[in-house]
């Protein structure tokens, strides 16, 4: 299975383990981020119309060399399934998703006809960080509240066919008692916040069972229980999205 996420550093989060997760359960994936730190849909859009030249291209976690553009990357390989995702801090507010993600969707169809669509929930911020409220919101709780609620119509106006719900996992894992998988306030721990992230593309877009995989070669250790109850949180959410 090849995977290309149209993106930034939170799907570079999101891929530092998938294509080992996936290795571990035998299950051949090549996973590629179009890598831009902080690039939102409007960027990607006007990229696009454009034809700059302004990706890293990352094959599983590895930089391959020139910038490329956005018809590089979709015309490079056969691709089966194709990300979305809207920069974080806009994540949560519909209106900054359109015009641009169905113009994005369109062209994605258009250059890779057999590929399938997914949207990359994004996640909140970590409790306390000052860019809570720098954007406007009152908790990690509110923003994600936000980012459910307009992902989801992002994902219904294209006609996704997959929604990967990472930032409920990161809830989840709070909620359970975890107490860091934010590196910075914003970004994924190395360690157990990108394992997480791993196990739920990787049952999201495969819908192969993550319980007993037994990749845990993090770059950050983690005990485990960590790893156990972060399995477990992907599962619940797994279970409320029936994957």
């Amino acid at each position: 299975m090849n995977i290309l996420s149209i993106g930034n550093s939170f799907s570079q989060d999101a891929q530092r383990y998938l294509h080992q997760i996936a290795e571990a359960d035998g299950f051949t994936l090549q996973c590629a981020n179009l890598y831009i730190g902080g690039c939102s849909l409007k960027t990607h859009h006007d990229n696009m119309l454009t034809r700059a030249e302004a990706y890293n291209f990352e094959t599983n976690g590895s930089f391959l060399g020139p910038l490329v553009s956005l018809e590089n990357a979709l015309k490079a390989r056969s691709w089966d399934i194709v990300t979305l995702q809207q920069v974080s801090h806009e994540s949560p507010d519909y209106t900054t998703y359109q015009p641009y993600l169905n113009e994005l969707a369109a062209y994605v169809r258009r250059l890779a006809p057999k590929a399938k669509l997914a949207i990359h929930q994004t996640w909140a911020y970590e409790q306390g960080s000052e860019r809570l409220a720098a954007f406007g919101f009152a908790s990690r709780q509110d923003m994600l509240s936000g980012i459910v609620s307009a992902s989801q119509k992002a994902a219904q106006a294209i006609g996704a066919d997959y929604y990967i719900p990472s930032g409920q996992v990161f809830g989840a894992m709070l909620d359970s008692g975890i107490e860091k998988i934010h590196r910075d306030t914003f970004h994924a721990t190395y360690g157990l916040g990108r394992y997480a992230l791993g196990l739920i593309w990787y049952k999201t877009l495969t819908g192969r069972d993550v319980t007993d995989n037994p990749f845990a070669a993090l770059d950050e250790a983690a005990t485990a229980e960590e790893i156990a109850l972060a399995k477990a949180c992907v599962a619940k959410v797994a279970t409320q999205y029936g994957l």
